[in-house]
């Protein structure tokens, strides 16, 4: 009998606001006089995702297999680079169990949008709903993500051996 083995992976993503540019987090395009510069969509949200997924099956970070560098990963959709790395985390004999996360804005309110993310991140990575956490928070007016110049994400997953 095989032995169930646990892994928890814990990632992290912080974006500067930027005019000009669109404003997409867990997948969703929010209105907003901003959005977040970065090589991809710069989605936070998914990245932390992205990077805790990585960490838990012990591979490389986002900007190693997603290089800001590589021209092909141009103003890439987080969602499709997720679906990547969820395929990651399947060859590598791992199953998702559950993911709990952040995202920290000072505006605009997230609160609306998360049911969205919840779906779009539920589909991608076959997961039910309830298996997705995503809390809103701010910073109080302080730093830059409380002066409203950036965003950040955090989060956390549990993987188990399918």
């Amino acid at each position: 009998m095989k032995k169930l083995k646990l892994r928890v992976g814990i990632g992290y993503d912080l974006h500067r606001l930027e005019e000009n540019r669109n404003l997409i987090i867990g997948g969703v395009k929010i209105p907003y006089e901003k959005g977040l510069l970065g090589h991809s969509d710069a989605d936070v949200l998914v990245h932390a995702i992205i990077d805790a997924l990585l960490g838990a099956v012990a591979l490389p970070d986002i900007g190693t297999l997603f290089p800001d560098t590589d021209p092909k990963f141009k103003d890439a959709n987080s969602i499709e680079l997720l679906k990547k790395v969820y395929s990651l985390v399947k060859e590598k004999g791992y199953s998702i169990n559950n993911i709990d996360s952040n995202i920290i804005a000072q505006a605009p309110k997230m609160m609306p949008h998360i049911p969205e993310m919840k779906e779009n991140l539920a589909k991608t990575l076959e997961l039910d709903i309830e298996d997705i956490s995503i809390k809103a928070k701010t910073k109080e007016h302080l730093d830059a993500v409380g002066e409203k110049k950036a965003i950040e994400a955090n989060a956390v997953v549990m993987v188990y051996n399918a």
